[in-house]
């Protein structure tokens, strides 16, 4: 007997696994609110440099700036510098006088703003850029904070999966509740930018903890029947927390509140952690069948189904878990090892990295698309959920191959396309926009499907720990790519989509898995690209339905 016989037995899908999916869905919607929380956090508003002895009350207050402030190409008073010496403007006797002298046809010298800056505070009244004058030179700090998370993400993955397989599912998870509790308030008080910057970075690594324990802890209580419909669930509640950022971020304008606010939730998701259940599957290969079989027997019971002592007994469990323990620890070279599983984890390291570098791409650049960034928000948000149910479709008819190119492909076709809309079109980059986001989103949810039937049964986390790494590392670099802006202002979208164009072309080598039996071990994966003959003769392929 095995595992999923047991599981078969207690009710693989029930009220107990419901109450599980539920209760872990506050760490689901606690993801978008801090991942994608630099949209408010760190926004830069207007600006202009401090101009000491302005007047109060100047009637003609833009005439004075004009003096002070030199003008953009685009004809727009300068964000980050001002005239060495305020400039007679032409229109007046005194600008007249000395144009008629000659004297104004050397362009005025400029100089940084050494005293500060001045900020449009009707939107935001407190971002990190405000605080610690992260605009002009120091732009590329702000942009960085972005960047310092999701490298905090990236290592905390690799921590926390470690460390999950070692102590327990339900153990880490409290340790990533407490740590994001604990370093969110301290980023919240943070007295300088590099105090604030360390506080996030280990922050995004505490969060790590919640992306990749959710998922397991939800699944291996799961029969395979159920795991895609309980998956395209339970990814419903981070677009839930996109449209929640929205109106929090509408609500709170301050981003030390703004960021004590998408905290504090974790103080019930720790109390919420007495009523989820540890993994029965990772307390058997761990050799503690009591404690598995008190969770077994907690699961028959609400889910209703009466279990007969002998087949449920801590004896047969206990063979169960002489089987559980007998497996290999997968590694991550196992991945790299055989060729057919080499070209499949490359392929998958291509392709998750073009969905995470497009998806944070588009979903952070919320600027120049003719509406606020709380309405921005709250549409991308929005978007997703139609995005999902197409996607279910998709996969079931086109395929998960054709389905993964071809979201990529829109992707990359919404920037390309925005580059040749006129920035006083608006509207149309709204539009393009939009598409862009759900198409981003729709590879996004595809990608998880898509990579866990592509890898085998012993080495199916492993290999999604691999994609997981190095989509992050997608994610951590997407915000740096918008300080391309500075060596040509179309560089940022051509980068986004070219990445997202390059991997909808890889995800084409992939092979299909619709209708296919899932493959148990590296034998199994590697006996597909044997001629169709020998695989009739080893193996016939089964089919199932979806």
């Amino acid at each position: 007997m095995g595992f999923e016989e047991l599981l078969e037995q207690v009710g693989g899908f029930g009220p107990f696994q419901l109450r599980n999916v539920a209760l872990l869905a506050l760490p689901r919607v606690l993801l978008p609110l801090h991942f994608l929380l630099p949209i408010f956090l760190a926004a830069v508003p207007a600006h202009r440099c401090a101009l000491p002895g302005a007047p109060a009350n100047f009637s003609h207050q833009d005439v004075w700036l004009e003096a002070h402030l030199p003008r953009e190409p685009d004809g727009t008073l300068s964000s980050c510098l001002r005239f060495a010496y305020p400039q007679a403007l032409p229109n007046t006797t005194l600008g007249e006088e000395r144009q008629s002298r000659g004297e104004l046809e050397d362009e005025p010298a400029t100089v940084p703003c050494s005293q500060g800056w001045e900020y449009d505070r009707s939107e935001f009244s407190s971002t990190i850029a405000t605080e610690w004058d992260l605009v002009c030179e120091q732009k590329g700090l702000n942009r960085a904070a972005s960047t310092f998370f999701f490298a905090g993400v990236l290592v905390g993955a690799v921590a926390f999966g470690y460390l999950s397989d070692r102590f327990g599912r339900r153990r880490l998870l409290l340790v990533a509740y407490v740590s994001t509790l604990v370093l969110g308030l301290a980023s919240a008080a943070s007295v300088s930018y590099v105090m604030f910057a360390i506080t996030r970075t280990l922050t995004g690594s505490a969060l790590a903890g919640f992306t990749i324990i959710v998922m397991p802890l939800e699944l291996e209580w799961l029969d395979v029947e159920h795991r895609t419909v309980a998956g395209v669930l339970s990814s419903t509640f981070w677009t839930g927390g996109m449209m929640l950022l929205a109106l929090v971020g509408y609500l709170i304008r301050d981003w030390r509140w703004l960021l004590l606010a998408v905290t504090l939730p974790c103080a019930p998701g720790i109390l919420s952690l007495w009523w989820v259940p540890e993994s029965a599957r990772w307390l058997l290969t761990q050799g503690h069948v009591k404690e598995a079989h008190r969770y077994l027997l907690h699961c028959a019971r609400l889910n209703g189904r009466p279990v007969c002592e002998d087949s449920l007994s801590q004896e047969a469990v206990s063979k169960v878990a002489a089987g559980e323990q007998v497996v290999r620890r997968p590694s991550y070279l196992d991945l790299f090892r055989t060729p057919r599983l080499r070209h499949i984890s490359l392929c998958c390291v291509v392709v998750w990295f073009g969905v995470n570098f497009s998806y944070y791409g588009l979903s952070l650049d919320v600027s120049g698309l003719g509406l606020n960034v709380y309405q921005t928000q709250l549409l991308f948000g929005a978007v997703e959920l139609p995005s999902k149910l197409l996607v279910y479709l998709s996969v079931r008819y086109a395929g998960r191959r054709l389905t993964q190119a071809g979201t990529l492909l829109g992707t990359a076709l919404a920037f390309g396309t925005r580059l040749l809309v006129s920035s006083d079109m608006k509207s149309w980059s709204t539009v393009l926009a939009v598409m862009g986001k759900a198409f981003s989103e729709a590879a996004f949810t595809t990608a998880y499907l898509f990579t866990s039937e592509l890898y085998p049964t012993v080495l199916r986390q492993t290999g999604m720990g691999l994609t997981a790494l190095v989509g992050r590392l997608g994610g951590s670099l997407a915000p740096l790519a918008a300080l391309l802006d500075g060596v040509w202002l179309s560089l940022p979208k051509l980068t986004y989509g070219g990445i997202a164009l390059l991997a909808a072309g890889t995800a084409l080598l992939l092979p299909e898995t619709r209708q296919a039996q899932l493959p148990e071990t590296i034998q199994d994966v590697e006996r597909k690209s044997a001629p169709t003959s020998l695989q009739e003769e080893e193996m016939p392929m089964k089919q199932v339905q979806n």
